[in-house]
């Protein structure tokens, strides 16, 4: 909601496409610039603790900028500042909340349902909230959407202080920063499954989710509505994201989840370019349900997958670079969207962004076979899927091998 109200209320005040994308820009660049070092610590760190200073800390976030919007002086510059903060909270929010879903959960065989179920909600509630955003903006302003942000906060805190946590975060011999950093980095850049993902879900990222930041002008200046339009296109999209978090939550397994990454990228890319033709509200509402069922399905799968194949000491390091190429890349993408559409227009900026998602889908598809030779005994090992003696022993020697 915060993010949808921020948004509407910087071009309401500036009518600026381009500082439009500043906003973008400003809120998730500490995420890029604090990532890794942030992923150390949450390796490190009580993770239950973190998440609990994160979250008094985003309240204290939303309640300032509901004080400013509410009684009318707040300022662009205040707007910047305070996404800064946001963003720099988030650095170290993301991965510790990733990393923590592990110790949420009893019973390993329930891992990869709990952790889809946790990657469709966290995802969902993105797109969701734009929708609810949109409709208390029409009817009392954006202020409320601040307020209504800061209060929710309580009950995730209230929430979290009552956990009683029955698996342990695993402990492991601390060395200096740059050392577990550079281990993290090997690790992330040297396996490639994981390296795959991450750099599809950057492209996705840098290129795809702009098209967010973009959505007040498309409401106002293409399709000539007002905040009821908009709220009408992010509840479309929410709709998407809604089935596709069902699709998710009620999967049996995480196999087959590779394989679905580079189709849903697709259908992201395609939704894109429609959107940037149509001129017709309902159209645009239609295009919207499918770039909401295939984003979501991009995050998810890839956080679904990362999560279950990623080794237990590094979980909080890769996860820190899952939010780099989840959030870290967003910020150049808003800024560059911005910049684009103060040039050449939003519809035809959605559009180059739709045709570079529908590239990499097609880069990580002739990439597969060697993901999944890789991936295969890690999900043997975890009881995933059934041992197979030919091929999962020389298998599993080359991941080492690439490891080292």
């Amino acid at each position: 909601m915060t993010r949808l109200a921020t948004s509407w209320l910087v071009y309401r005040l500036t009518n600026s496409a381009f500082l439009l994308g500043v906003i973008g820009f400003a809120s998730q660049f500490p995420a890029f610039l604090l990532g890794p070092i942030a992923g150390v610590w949450v390796d490190r760190l009580n993770r239950h603790q973190v998440l609990v200073v994160t979250q008094v800390l985003s309240m204290i976030q939303s309640f300032w900028l509901a004080a400013l919007a509410l009684t009318h002086h707040i300022t662009y510059n205040d707007i910047f500042c305070l996404s800064i903060f946001q963003g720099a909270i988030n650095a170290f929010d993301m991965p510790a909340r990733q990393a923590f879903v592990t110790q949420m959960v009893e019973s390993r065989e329930d891992l990869p349902n709990a952790i889809a179920l946790n990657s469709s909600m966290v995802n969902a509630s993105r797109l969701i909230g734009p929708a609810l955003a949109g409709i208390v903006i029409a009817a009392v302003g954006e202020g409320w959407c601040f307020f209504i942000d800061g209060a929710s906060y309580i009950a995730v805190i209230i929430s979290l202080l009552m956990m009683r946590l029955t698996v342990q975060q695993v402990t492991r011999k601390r060395e200096s920063v740059l050392v577990e950093l550079r281990d993290g980095w090997r690790y992330v850049s040297r396996f490639k499954p994981i390296r795959a993902i991450l750099l599809l879900l950057a492209m996705v990222s840098l290129f795809g989710m702009p098209y967010t930041i973009l959505m007040p002008i498309f409401a106002r200046d293409v399709l000539h509505g007002g905040a009821n339009t908009l709220g009408l296109l992010t509840g479309a999209t929410g709709i998407g994201a809604l089935v596709s978090a069902g699709y998710l939550a009620m999967r049996k397994s995480v196999r087959g989840l590779v394989r679905l990454l580079p189709t849903v990228t697709v259908v992201f890319g395609l939704a894109l370019l429609g959107l940037g033709f149509s001129r017709w509200l309902p159209l645009s509402m239609f295009i919207l349900l499918f770039a909401g069922f295939g984003m979501m399905q991009a995050m998810a799968a890839s956080n679904t997958v990362l999560q279950t194949i990623v080794e237990e000491d590094k979980r909080g390091r890769v996860m820190s670079f899952y939010a780099m190429s989840f959030m870290g890349m967003a910020p150049f993408g808003s800024l560059m969207a911005g910049s684009l559409a103060a040039r050449v227009g939003a519809p035809v900026t959605v559009m180059i962004s739709g045709a570079v998602c529908m590239v990499g889908a097609l880069v990580f598809y002739t990439q597969l076979p060697g993901i999944r030779v890789l991936i295969r005994p890690i999900y043997v090992r975890l009881g995933i899927l059934p041992e197979m003696a030919t091929g999962v022993q020389q298998a599993s020697n080359l991941q080492s091998t690439l490891e080292r």
